[in-house]
């Protein structure tokens, strides 16, 4: 599959391929995708992320092309439509592809991880074929409901209802905040279905998109990400089949924690792409803008804030790397993944922050990328679990393991 990549991204028979200096040992196949997913965000991307975040417009052309190049469905088996490659190279192609435009990023890890991910994860054979392999494909978008308006942080309180009939279930509720809902051919939904069984009363269910009973809200007016839709998912009386619940009744709360735990690599990985794009248009800024007749890079004020920069981006880098290794191996990685995300959003906000202290009063406007990656920075503190979520998860392995040792 990745030489097929290759080939269609022009990188069949160069004899170097370029690769961060920050990342040594990756493999050949992993440079290679690299390499193509730098060449897709430059020429592809970059060009046209300030129209797409000013118009709000959904890259459709764009994610059909990373569709054909294996890229929403990275770590998914070729029986079911994805590439087959593991947990690291998606981390990197997330980056690479964050790096030239967040909002497409954001597209590709909620398609990868928030939906591709839990229907490899406890789909059946058959639901893979139908509900799988077109969405990793690319040949479909997916998306993934889980927050609900009044519920925040707090996955196990799911209000939506899935009721049980002779021939079904009918679905009642309302998800919030859910990315691609607009462009979604189908969802991964998450309900309540025995509430006496707190979350081992949530299940998890496969929705089709358009379907009789569920409404989209209106498309929320966003800070960041903005060429992404994110509306409410409205479930009145929405009847699915039986055979779409996904798992077994009851494994739904287990299956949105695993799979957030994997959606924070993605979602680390898009933080560091941003992390890169704003020091790469700091540095590009710092050696051609001149000040009393010097590039303004010669100051040692401005060095230091590029060395910062570039301390913070490389060593979130290599922590989202140790996740996904971890995740690849068959090792636990809740830890990890939490740790990378929250390092990875750090990174991003502030290598933000410091880009547009470079730029000064150009970092403000947005004739120059600055402002965007300032506003894109923000969601990545947010989602797959805020900040004071990322340090409870951490806080509680830590405590896990400790009373493991002592034991």
């Amino acid at each position: 599959m990745l030489s097929r990549l290759a080939t269609r991204s022009g990188l069949a028979g160069r004899q170097q391929l370029r690769a961060f200096s920050s990342a040594p040992g990756l493999s050949e196949s992993h440079i290679m995708l690299q390499q193509m997913c730098r060449d897709f965000a430059d020429n592809e991307l970059a060009p046209i992320a300030a129209e797409l975040d000013r118009e709000h417009r959904f890259p459709t052309e764009q994610v059909q092309k990373m569709g054909e190049l294996g890229l929403m469905g990275v770590v998914i088996d070729p029986e079911y439509g994805g590439t087959g490659m593991d947990y690291l190279g998606y981390a990197i192609a997330m980056e690479e592809i964050s790096r030239g435009c967040a909002s497409t990023g954001c597209i590709m890890t909620v398609n990868n991880t928030l939906y591709c991910g839990p229907v490899d994860m406890a789909g059946s054979h058959e639901q893979k074929l139908e509900w799988l392999t077109p969405v990793a494909s690319g040949q479909k978008v997916g998306c993934f409901g889980l927050s609900e308006p009044g519920n925040g942080s707090d996955a196990a309180a799911a209000s939506t209802t899935a009721t049980e009939t002779d021939n079904g279930w009918v679905i009642n509720g309302t998800k919030a905040w859910i990315t691609n809902s607009w462009e979604a051919d189908m969802g991964v939904v998450l309900a309540t279905t025995d509430k006496s069984l707190g979350h081992k009363g949530i299940s998890a269910f496969l929705v089709p998109f358009p379907t009789e009973g569920l409404t989209l809200g209106k498309k929320e007016e966003k800070l960041g990400i903005r060429a992404t839709s994110t509306a409410y998912l409205i479930f009145e009386d929405c009847h699915v089949p039986k055979e779409n619940l996904l798992g077994n009744l009851g494994d739904g709360f287990k299956i949105a924690m695993k799979t957030l735990d994997a959606g924070r690599i993605g979602v680390a990985a898009q933080a560091i792409g941003i992390a890169q794009a704003a020091y790469d248009c700091a540095i590009n800024y710092a050696t051609e803008r001149k000040t009393f007749g010097t590039p303004i890079a010669s100051h040692q004020l401005i060095q230091a804030k590029l060395s910062q920069m570039y301390i913070q981006i490389d060593g979130a880098r290599m922590l989202n790397y140790k996740a996904a290794m971890l995740k690849d191996e068959g090792r636990p990685f809740t830890k990890e993944a939490a740790v990378a995300k929250l390092a990875a959003s750090e990174a991003a906000t502030f290598c933000a922050h410091q880009s547009m202290q470079v730029l000064g009063g150009m970092g403000f406007v947005n004739d120059m990328p600055a402002e965007r990656h300032y506003r894109d920075a923000r969601i990545t503190e947010i989602y797959e679990g805020t900040t004071e979520i990322q340090h409870l998860v951490i806080a509680g392995q830590l405590l896990k393991e400790f009373k493991e040792a002592s034991a």
